[in-house]
């Protein structure tokens, strides 16, 4: 297999920088609209085999150094008792909005309740036995509770920072309930065979840095410190947290995902050389030239100066609308230019 990937998490030298994307089982890939077109989207997460299929498509199409598993960070929301649609993007039906919806929420058992994501797992690792590792993910708990707040995307994210403010213990409750369902789906994808983990808050860059401290951070503290990772390389991504990167360390992660807002050098100062890190190119520079992407490759790899421990991704996920072509050529840029 090839190990390039986790060597990196664990800031071991590699040969040449291992290099995955975001979202990189996707729409821009006409292979996977083919499967797409045939299916809902939640078929597509609950149906085993197509989601290792999908999985499994960009490791040969990109030659990228890991698979992601195909599924959504709300997928273990849904078995908690909210109706999940997509329309497209995820619509709760009945926001959480008081203590008696908080109180409402089970905390779902994996192996019952979304069986499908750990065969998708244990398929993968089959398939992928002589390639590539596989990371599985969930959402951060506080990701996971603005949707649930909100019943669907936001620009401002209101309600849930509202509930902050106006009712912490309502707040409280809810982010406790979240991060134990949380640390159980996480442990179940280990269990099943995942080698990495990657923790997606998406939203946590919302907030100030001192409610980020205080409303934020304990929760994620307390899922990583709850996962069985001896082995397990744990990856904290909190999109637009470059202000932030010394706060957001403390929860205890391995590797730091950065997006595209600071220079990768300067947050490798920052964290120091004990934390690996992974990004950070803008995921729209793939709709330039080549010249383009292969000048953009090289600054984000002179940024990191040969450091060990850089896993080469986006800065967040692909557009659905790059040419495939451009991504093949940036994984391509990504091993030549990094070869040892």
């Amino acid at each position: 297999m090839n190990t390039r990937f986790l060597d990196a998490c664990w800031g071991k030298p590699v040969d040449r920088t291992p290099v995955w994307l975001m979202r990189q089982a996707g729409r821009y890939l006409p292979d996977y609209m083919r499967v797409r077109s045939k299916c809902t989207f939640l078929e597509l997460c609950k149906t085993p085999e197509l989601a290792a299929e999908v999985t499994i498509q960009p490791v040969d199409i990109l030659g990228v150094d890991a698979a992601i598993l195909f599924s959504d960070i709300l997928t273990p929301v849904e078995p908690m008792g909210m109706k999940l649609d997509f329309v497209p993007g995820p619509v709760f039906e009945h926001p959480i909005r008081s203590m008696a919806d908080v109180e409402a929420l089970r905390i779902p058992n994996p192996e019952e309740d979304v069986p499908y994501v750990l065969e998708a797992i244990k398929i993968l690792r089959r398939e992928l036995a002589a390639k590539v590792p596989l990371i599985g993910f969930g959402g951060a708990p506080f990701t996971l509770a603005c949707y649930m707040v909100e019943g669907k995307g936001s620009k401002d994210w209101a309600n849930i920072k509202k509930m902050m403010y106006t009712a912490p213990d309502v707040y409280a409750a809810l982010m406790e309930k979240v991060t134990m369902m949380d640390m159980e789906y996480l442990n179940a994808q280990i269990r099943a065979g995942a080698q990495a983990i990657q923790i997606f808050d998406t939203w946590g860059g919302v907030l100030s840095p001192a409610d980020y401290a205080r409303f934020v951070l304990p929760y994620t503290t307390k899922l990583i410190n709850g996962l069985n990772r001896e082995n397990t390389p744990v990856i904290h991504f909190v999109k637009g947290a470059g202000t932030m990167l010394d706060t957001v360390q403390q929860a205890g992660g391995d590797v730091m995902g950065l997006d595209w807002h600071i220079d990768l050098g300067k947050a490798r100062d920052i964290l120091g050389p004990k934390m690996a890190v992974q990004g950070n190119l803008d995921p729209t520079v793939l709709y330039g030239s080549r010249e383009i992407i292969e000048r953009e490759v090289k600054r984000v790899l002179d940024e990191n100066a040969g450091r060990p421990g850089h896993i080469f991704n986006l800065g967040h996920g692909i557009l659905p609308t790059v040419p495939p072509e451009n991504a093949i050529f940036m994984v391509e840029c990504v091993h030549r230019l990094s070869q040892k």
